[in-house]
């Protein structure tokens, strides 16, 4: 049996219903020699006002570059992106080990000059919704892999940015940590509604996690099809709507990497 994914969309024309619009982006930069490497080429893609769009795609295709050109890291080299100031959560957490778990934290609004009392103390409101009450005052050192990566999502919403872009977040973790942070991610954007642009190479999780999922093919990465979720959550990775979602990304990931 033939399982086809929905075409990839074509970017709002309108972008003022979009939190995210990537319209004909492509990215091009030079490795160590002079060798071109194209990372991306002619991708459009779009997420709609506090929807969790997942890009998915085999290593190297480009989904940090991706992240990156969104956050305004990168400028693309054709194209264009709409899209409002984003706050970039990168792989690996970058907490600074002088600073407690609460400063931290609260170092977005300490870069934007939020008195000190002020943003601690607005940390500290979401350390006690986020299930980190307690440890305040904790060193970087004291917090397990899972507390580490919620004290930098803390971190990247009192950035303030509606757009939240998250690169490969729960990557480094083992699978029981993982699939509680899945569930504390989901709940934190319930409260704390955001637009969120997730990128992973697990193809379960962005099934898990996502309202859409974005595949992208081998570099160059291009947009070569999209799942619409349309499951409530909380999701288990065992019902059976999540594993036929995820075997149909699987299959396009597998159909573009034969090529």
């Amino acid at each position: 049996m033939q399982i086809q994914l929905e075409p990839a969309r074509p970017p709002i024309e309108d972008v003022s219903t979009a939190a995210v619009s990537v319209a004909g982006v492509s990215r091009a930069y030079r490795e160590r020699g002079g060798m071109r490497v194209q990372a991306l080429a002619d991708i459009s893609l779009h997420a709609a006002t506090h929807e969790l769009l997942a890009v998915v795609g085999p290593s190297g295709c480009g989904k940090t570059t991706l992240l990156e050109l969104i956050c305004r890291l990168q400028a693309p080299d054709a194209g264009s992106i709409e899209c409002a100031p984003a706050a970039l959560m990168p792989q690996h957490d970058l907490l600074l080990p002088w600073l407690s778990a609460v400063d931290n934290a609260a170092l977005a609004l300490r870069i934007a000059r939020v008195p000190r009392t002020r943003a601690r103390a607005r940390a500290m409101e979401l350390f006690a919704e986020l299930g980190l009450k307690g440890f305040e005052q904790a060193g970087t050192h004291q917090l397990s892999g899972g507390m580490r990566q919620r004290v930098a999502f803390v971190r990247t919403l009192l950035s303030g940015k509606e757009l939240l872009c998250l690169d490969e977040p729960f990557g480094a973790l083992d699978a029981i940590t993982r699939a509680e942070m899945h569930a504390w991610l989901v709940d934190a954007l319930r409260r704390e509604p955001r637009t969120v642009v997730l990128v992973t190479h697990d193809v379960e999780e962005a099934i898990v996690l996502a309202d859409r999922v974005a595949v992208l093919s081998p570099r160059p990465g291009r947009v070569v099809g999209e799942l619409e979720v349309g499951l409530e959550r909380p999701r288990s990775r065992t019902d059976p709507q999540v594993v036929a979602l995820r075997e149909r990304a699987l299959m396009a990931l597998g159909r573009e990497s034969g090529r």
